[in-house]
C-alpha cells in the first residue's frame, strides 16, 4: 500500500468525516482539490475504520448426512474471482456416503479458497472459503482471525531407520561381558532376587528357553545344600547420570522378539515382518463404526427359508422376449415390499426408546463400490412395478458407484436387502443397518433335484431352482414368531408372481 492516498474531496469535508473538524490535522493539505492523508495518528484511525473493510461471507464445511463428522474437498468448481449466483455449484465434497455438490446460498464473488482441493478430514464447521458481495474488492479480503483454516493433515513421510533405544544407566545395568543371559519369568526373578542368586548358575527348562519358577526353586535347594554360593555382585553406589548411553550388543535369547514393530517403507518391497498401512476412506470408517455399533447394541436373530424361483424365472423369460430387462433381484425387492405392506409390524425402526412405525415402504438395496458398501433407497417400493423397480435400481447403482448419490437417495429406508447371489454365494447372514429393524440376505439360485408326485401320485425326481434367504431381525422390535410369519408370506409372494402385480 502506498505511503499516502490521494482522495478527490474537500479537506474540510474529509476532516469532518475523520472526526477532526475541530482541530487542524498535519496530514491534510489545505487549498487543494486533492488532499493527502499521511501516516500520522489520523492515518491509523482512518485505516482501522470498519467502513473501509470488506465483510466476507464465510463458506463452512456443511453437514451433508446424519452420520457425517468430517469431509474431503474433492474439487473446486469455481476459481477465485469468479462470479457466483445462489444455487451455483461451488465444490464437490466427499462425505461418509458419497460425493455431494455444495451449492452457493448467496450471490457474490468467490474471493478466497481457504482449503485447497484434495484436502481430507475437514471437521464440520471449518472455514473452507470466503465470498464477498458483488462490487466489493475481493482481492484484498482477509481470512477472519477467529475462524482459521483447519490444521493441515500431515502427509506420510518415508520413515528413516529407527534410532537405537537409549537406556539410562540408572534404570538398567549392563551384565558383565561373557555372562549368559536368560529370559526370566516374573516368579523366577523374584525368587532369585530374594536369595541373591544368578540364573546363570542353573538351567532353563521352560518353553523357548524361559527360566521358570521351578528352575529358581531348584537353585535355592542347591544353595541350601551348600553346593552353590551367592554370586550376586556387590551393590554399586547409587548414581544419577544425566547422559544415556546406547546398550552394548549382547547375545540374545534363542527366540528374539522385536521391541518395536517394524514399519514398511512406501515404494519399497516389504521386508519380512513388516506391514503396509492402507488409508481408509470416510465411507469405510463410517461403515466400520456403524457395523460395530450394530453388532454390539442390537440383539440379532436369524431365520432362513428356501424359495422356489421356477415361476419367477418363467415370467422373467416372457419379459425378456418383450425386450423388458429385469433381474431376479428386482422380483425379490418387489416381493419384500408387498410382504411389508401386508405385515406393517415388520416395517418399523428402533428410536432408542421403542419401536416406531415407518410411514412408507422404502427398500434400501446394498451396492458394492470401490470405497465401500452403500445402500441407495427405492422409495415407496410397494407402489412400483417390477420394471420401474429395475430402472430405479440401475440408475441408483450407477450413481452409487460414481459417487454421485444425493443425500435424500441414501438417507432413511425402512428395510434392507443385500444380494450376493451374483458372486456365487449360496447363503449368508447380514448385519442390520440401524435404525432399521431387518435386513434380508439373498444367496444365488441353484438347481436342486426334489422328489415330487405327478398327477397320478407316482413319485418322480424334478429339478427346482431354489434360492436361500436369511433375515436378520432386531429382537427388540421383530421377535422370532413375527420374523417366521414374514418369511412364510415372502416365500408365498415370491413363488406366485401374480401376487406382485
Amino acid at each position: 500500500m502506498a505511503a499516502s492516498w490521494r482522495l478527490g474531496c474537500d479537506s474540510s469535508l474529509l476532516r469532518c468525516l475523520l472526526g477532526f473538524a475541530s482541530r487542524r490535522s498535519t496530514g491534510l493539505a489545505k487549498g487543494s482539490v486533492g488532499c493527502s492523508v499521511g501516516r500520522g495518528p489520523s492515518w491509523k484511525w482512518f485505516h482501522s475504520t470498519q467502513w473501509l473493510r470488506v465483510d466476507p461471507i464465510k463458506i463452512l464445511m456443511p453437514s451433508l448426512s446424519p452420520t457425517m463428522e468430517e469431509g474431503n474437498i474433492v474439487k473446486w468448481l469455481k476459481k477465485e474471482g469468479d462470479a457466483v449466483s445462489a444455487g451455483d455449484a461451488l465444490c464437490e465434497i466427499e462425505t461418509d456416503k458419497a460425493v455431494v455438490t455444495l451449492d452457493a446460498s448467496d450471490d457474490g464473488i468467490l474471493a478466497k479458497i481457504v482449503v485447497e482441493e484434495g484436502t481430507k478430514n475437514i471437521r464440520l464447521g471449518a472455514l473452507i472459503g470466503l465470498m464477498v458481495e458483488e462490487g466489493k474488492d475481493w482481492k484484498h479480503v482477509e481470512v477472519p482471525r477467529d475462524v482459521g483454516p483447519p490444521p493441515p493433515v500431515a502427509k506420510p513421510s518415508v520413515p528413516g531407520p529407527a534410532p537405537e533405544p537409549q537406556i539410562s544407566l540408572s534404570v538398567k545395568k549392563e551384565p558383565p561381558p561373557g555372562t549368559l543371559q536368560f529370559r526370566l519369568s516374573p516368579a523366577a526373578r523374584n525368587i532369585l532376587e530374594k536369595h541373591a542368586l544368578d540364573a546363570s548358575q542353573g538351567t532353563a527348562t521352560g518353553p523357548r528357553g524361559i527360566f521358570t519358577k521351578e528352575d529358581a526353586l531348584n537353585l535355592v535347594k542347591l544353595k541350601q545344600a551348600g553346593k552353590i554360593t551367592e554370586s550376586r555382585p556387590a551393590a554399586a553406589p547409587p548414581s544419577t547420570p544425566t547422559a544415556s548411553v546406547a546398550p552394548q550388543v549382547t547375545a540374545g535369547p534363542s527366540y528374539p522378539r522385536p521391541m518395536i514393530p517394524p514399519v514398511s517403507t512406501p515404494g519399497q518391497p516389504n521386508a519380512v515382518g513388516t506391514f503396509t498401512e492402507i488409508p481408509a476412506s470416510n465411507i469405510r470408517r463410517v461403515i466400520a463404526k456403524r457395523l460395530t455399533e450394530s453388532k454390539s447394541t442390537i440383539p440379532h436373530a436369524y431365520a432362513t427359508a428356501n424359495c422356489d424361483l421356477g415361476a419367477v424365472l418363467k415370467v422373467r423369460q416372457d419379459l425378456v422376449r418383450d425386450d423388458i430387462k429385469v433381474s431376479v433381484n428386482d422380483f425379490i425387492i418387489k416381493a419384500a415390499a408387498v410382504t411389508l405392506k401386508q405385515m406393517p409390524g415388520v416395517n418399523v425402526s428402533w428410536d432408542g426408546e421403542g419401536p416406531r412405525q415407518m410411514p412408507s415402504i422404502d427398500i434400501s438395496v446394498a451396492v458394492a463400490t470401490d470405497k465401500g458398501l452403500i445402500t441407495p433407497i427405492i422409495k415407496d417400493a410397494a407402489a412400483k412395478g417390477v420394471q420401474e423397480i429395475a430402472d430405479s435400481v440401475k440408475a441408483l447403482s450407477k450413481k452409487a458407484r460414481d459417487g454421485k448419490l444425493l443425500p435424500e437417495e441414501y438417507q432413511g429406508g425402512s428395510f434392507s436387502i443385500s444380494n450376493l447371489g451374483m458372486f456365487g454365494i449360496d447363503e449368508f447372514t447380514a448385519v442390520i443397518n440401524p435404525p432399521q429393524a431387518c435386513i434380508l440376505a439373498v444367496g444365488r439360485f441353484r438347481p436342486v433335484l426334489k422328489l415330487t408326485e405327478d398327477e397320478e401320485g407316482k413319485p418322480r425326481l424334478q429339478q427346482r431352482q431354489l434360492i436361500t434367504v436369511t433375515m436378520s431381525s432386531d429382537s427388540r422390535v421383530v421377535d422370532d414368531e413375527l420374523a417366521t410369519r414374514f418369511l412364510e408370506s415372502f416365500k408365498a409372494n415370491l413363488e406366485n408372481p401374480v401376487r406382485l402385480a
